[in-house]
């Protein structure tokens, strides 16, 4: 990473950036934690969006091109990204409902939907 930067001041601001971008892509649910948890509270996600921003206001006339270039590209893809957050966090949570109701059906089969597949097709047709 440090090749990409001019000096290693540079290389280390974009690592602190790195650090927030992130943060706020697990507060969104696009990440999971150390322990494989997907985590939503989208007000972190907008208060690192917010970080970010700042440190890009204070930087401003002190970074070179290909550094704003980064700075604006991070920004607007994490607000891009925390437009589509609800609807990725809706669908996890639809997906865990399925996976509990199968998971409950397994473990309590005498609780499962029941289906009578015994009638015959003969007696179906009188």
């Amino acid at each position: 990473m440090a090749d990409m930067f001019a000096d290693e001041d540079s290389a280390r601001f974009f690592q602190m950036i790195q650090m927030l971008q992130r943060s706020t892509m697990l507060h969104m649910g696009y990440l999971p934690d150390q322990e494989g948890k997907f985590h939503y509270d989208l007000l972190e996600a907008k208060e690192g969006i917010e970080v970010i921003r700042m440190f890009q206001k204070k930087t401003d006339g002190n970074l070179n091109a290909q550094e704003v270039q980064l700075l604006r590209t991070v920004i607007s893809e994490l607000q891009m990204q925390f437009t589509k957050a609800p609807q990725l966090h809706r669908e996890r949570q639809s997906e865990q409902a399925q996976s509990d109701v199968i998971r409950e059906t397994f473990s309590q089969p005498q609780d499962g939907p029941i289906e009578d597949l015994s009638t015959s097709v003969d007696e179906g047709e009188e």
